[in-house]
């Protein structure tokens, strides 16, 4: 039987839910982040994290397709600093440590957002 998939160590399509849904309130409120969500709809605001679940959960190897664009195009002229990149981080670290994700599982999902950086960070 071969290693679980990031997506099941992580508790499936429910355990990334909860994730996000952990994750987004406390970027929404953030004083450096919460301007990407200020002005916007609420249906958006659900769709684009509708998205995210999605998103996530296929990248993590689950049985869910992505419908959405790459992170490059999702991301150009959002002028996403340094600096807005590493509050994201720390919300991401405080979300996996509320959630108790293992050291592992928390190790991969880091080397798989990092991997996004570059198609994010523009300044």
């Amino acid at each position: 039987m071969g290693q679980q998939s990031l997506y099941e160590r992580l508790g499936g399509y429910d355990g990334i839910t909860g994730f996000v849904n952990n994750l987004l309130p406390r970027l929404q409120s953030d004083s450096l982040l919460g301007r990407f969500w200020q002005n916007r709809g609420t249906d958006g605001i659900e769709r684009e994290k509708q998205l995210l679940i999605d998103y996530l959960c296929t990248n993590a190897g689950g049985p869910v397709y992505y419908t959405g664009r790459n992170m490059k195009l999702c991301h150009v002229g959002m002028k996403i600093t340094e600096d807005d990149w590493a509050t994201f981080f720390k919300h991401a670290g405080d979300t996996m440590q509320a959630l108790k994700v293992p050291q592992q599982e928390c190790d991969d999902v880091v080397a798989f957002v990092s991997s996004l950086k570059d198609d994010i960070v523009e300044v």
